[in-house]
């Protein structure tokens, strides 16, 4: 599930903070505005924190209460991660691409990663602002990596256009929704995931841009092998 990072990355490379903190002036200066900085400096610290700590700390630490998983069937992280050992070596990853709805409410960052063994994937991630303005995550999904990837010099991040009239008030962070779909408090940007009764999914993106929501990502997971002898995966 898991460039060197340019320009974009220098106003967080101060240990890479997860965005503006409660009572921050900046915070109150942005008010509710999408910066793809903040969500590259929280999936940078994840991953560092993976390579540093461990896999499975830092994804308990990074995911929400309620993120969830396809394991292959949608499950809660935290509780599928509880007591869980690190794996060793850990998984290895790094964003190429964000997108961030207008209001930064909500976000999806995406890029190559490297399993032990040597198994190659592109994870993508959904990112909930907090009330602090950090970020955590609600959703993760792993898919093959794409066909002759290569790896681009610097991370895309882009922002979705905002709708006409006066942005909405901040949202308070939501908690206890199907993660597998959704939309940002301001709904310029939205996510939806098919999960088969195969277990095989397909994850789509949308922002909006122009005169309306346009698709910005798509993958596709084909459908988990059995294990050993065991039967066949079957998601409701």
């Amino acid at each position: 599930m898991r460039i060197a990072v340019a320009a974009l990355c220098l106003a967080v490379v101060a240990g890479c903070v997860q965005g503006p903190r409660t009572g921050d002036r900046r915070a109150a200066f942005i008010g509710n505005v999408g910066e793809p900085s903040a969500v590259i400096a929280a999936e940078l610290a994840f991953a560092r924190e993976a390579r540093d700590k461990g896999t499975w700390t830092a994804f308990r630490d990074t995911a929400a209460s309620d993120a969830i998983w396809p394991g292959p069937s949608w499950e809660s992280v935290q509780a599928a991660l509880k007591g869980v050992p690190d794996p060793a070596p850990p998984i290895v990853w790094e964003p190429d691409q964000v997108w961030v709805s207008c209001d930064g409410s909500y976000a999806l960052s995406t890029g190559p990663a490297t399993h032990p063994g040597g198994r190659k994937s592109r994870f993508a991630t959904i990112w909930q602002r907090q009330g602090d303005g950090g970020y955590k995550w609600v959703l993760d999904q792993g898919f093959d990596l794409d066909a002759g990837y290569d790896k681009p010099e610097m991370i895309a991040a882009r922002i979705a256009e905002c709708p006409k009239g006066r942005r909405p008030p901040r949202q308070p962070a939501r908690r206890g929704l199907p993660w597998q779909s959704g939309q940002s408090d301001d709904g310029t940007l939205a996510w939806i995931t098919e999960l088969r009764p195969d277990c095989s999914r397909e994850l789509v993106v949308r922002a909006l841009r122009g005169e309306g929501m346009e698709e910005v990502f798509r993958r596709t997971s084909s459908a988990p092998q059995a294990v050993g002898s065991g039967p066949q995966p079957v998601c409701d």
